[in-house]
């Protein structure tokens, strides 16, 4: 009577609560995660690619309103590299829970031992045979194999947020990349007008200097602009054929392949989305590294439950059944049986100081998890808002220079009519003409730094959008 009451005050020691973790604008109770079956959710994903494409939240990419850009991140899904080693990580877990699982079930074995013997003073030799067969089991009084295969199984649903956060990131990835190129495209194509604009306006010079009209220093001038434009242009295409064979490499191609990339015009280029102002807290608890933060705080909790009970004693059952014989015929028959069942328990008592410091160890982990878990929460509010800022921004800065580019167009536009009336030269046409180019740069580089702020807020919110 003393043991089992000592016992039930260990057991509930041991089940007692762990300290709770709150996330930011939460103060009366946490949520309750949404229970799923592991199992079945684990066989379907080997049959359907289906929560794939939920990881990345495809709809939200069509807003771009191009099949090439949604055709790239669809190909990403079935070819890039990191995202398979994602998927491998997972079922690795898997099946690390299900070998947890295995220890709290039985272990049962068979043998087969024949023997061929000759007594002493003896001529002949006789066979024997047997086959014992050993169950044991140990009795998990205290649920402590059960807590870990909890733990283990809260490693395998962080595995699926670290799973999910790598689609998020590749997908953000090719869509960052592809509109960057699709920018270098429009930024090549003006470059080559200023380009052409400034060799022509050295010829002019060039000419007008022979004639005495514009002096040696500005025709150097002139020649210096044109190369620097060259320059200019031959890095825009360098970067262009470094993104492609990144572009290539996210989506599993060949970077050989890189100049048969397809790609949108600039021009046709439209997002039909909706952008919020704000973010709620529940799309931000939606995270990947937020949810896996959860999940590993409720992992150390068991942990720590664990290392306290590795004090308690553990108890075991062994069941054996052996079947001896000197004819193999009658080996397994009833005569022939022997069986035995035994119960044991096993408490240590000194272990030099090993299960308190473990004990200790598993504390300090939780709170160092707790921790993150906290850090995490703040790091996600910091990266929506730093978000949103970009977008804010970015977007007033893209209406003024569309503005700006307005009002230059509006400035070439009276200057071509003075060009027709011939109060001006075509030299100083062309060179007014390079404004409205420069400035059309500007718009088709503030125009795509919006689309990938957009992109930026998409993986902030871990693709809810």
């Amino acid at each position: 009577m003393k043991k089992t009451i000592i016992s039930l005050l260990l057991a509930s020691f041991i089940l007692g609560q762990t300290p709770t973790a709150y996330a930011i604008g939460q103060t009366s109770k946490t949520t309750t995660p949404k229970k799923v079956s592991i199992s079945k959710s684990h066989k379907q994903r080997a049959k359907s690619d289906a929560f794939k494409y939920e990881y990345i939240n495809l709809a939200w990419w069509e807003n771009f309103n191009d099949t090439l850009l949604t055709g790239y991140i669809e190909k990403a899904i079935k070819n890039n590299y990191d995202l398979k080693n994602a998927t491998i990580a997972v079922d690795e877990y898997y099946q690390a829970m299900k070998i947890q699982f295995g220890n709290e079930l039985p272990t049962a074995g068979v043998a087969f031992a024949p023997a061929l013997a000759k007594m002493p003073n003896t001529t002949s030799s006789n066979w024997n045979f047997a086959m014992p067969g050993i169950v044991n089991y140990e009795l998990d009084l205290f649920l402590k194999n059960r807590d870990k295969t909890n733990a283990s199984k809260k490693e395998y649903q962080a595995s699926l947020q670290d799973e999910r956060a790598v689609y998020i990131s590749i997908a953000s990835a090719v869509g960052s990349t592809y509109l960057n190129i699709v920018k270098l495209d429009k930024m090549i194509e003006l470059q080559e007008q200023i380009v052409q604009d400034r060799k022509l306006i050295y010829d002019l010079m060039l000419l007008r200097n022979k004639e005495g009209l514009t002096s040696t220093s500005d025709t150097v001038k002139a020649n210096k602009s044109y190369i620097a434009g060259q320059t200019t242009l031959t890095e825009y295409k360098k970067q262009r054929e470094i993104l492609l064979n990144q572009l290539c490499v996210l989506i599993g191609e060949n970077p050989n392949n890189a100049q048969k990339i397809s790609r949108i015009n600039y021009d046709d280029l439209n997002f039909s989305g909706v952008i919020p102002d704000e973010i709620t807290t529940e799309i931000i608890g939606q995270r990947p590294d937020y949810l896996k933060a959860e999940k590993m705080v409720e992992k150390a909790g068991l942990d720590v439950r664990i290392a306290k009970k590795e004090f308690l004693p553990s108890f075991n059952i062994t069941g054996v059944a052996l079947f001896l014989a000197s004819d193999l015929g009658r080996l397994w028959t009833t005569k022939n049986a022997l069986a035995a069942l035994a119960g044991g328990a096993n408490w240590s008592i000194f272990t030099g100081g090993r299960k308190i410091a473990n004990l200790r160890i598993k504390k300090d982990e939780y709170q160092r998890v707790l921790n993150n878990y906290y850090k995490t929460n703040l790091t996600s509010i910091q990266e929506v808002n730093d978000a949103l800022v970009l977008i804010k921004h970015d977007t007033k800065k893209y209406e003024d220079t569309k503005t700006q580019s307005q009002l230059e167009r509006q400035d070439y536009g009276l200057s071509d009519a003075k060009y027709a009336q011939g109060t001006i030269s075509k030299l100083d046409l062309t060179q007014l003409k390079e404004n409205v180019l420069s400035t059309d740069k500007l718009v088709a580089d503030q125009k795509i730094n919006c689309l990938v702020d957009y992109i930026g807020l998409y993986k902030a919110v871990g693709s809810q959008l």
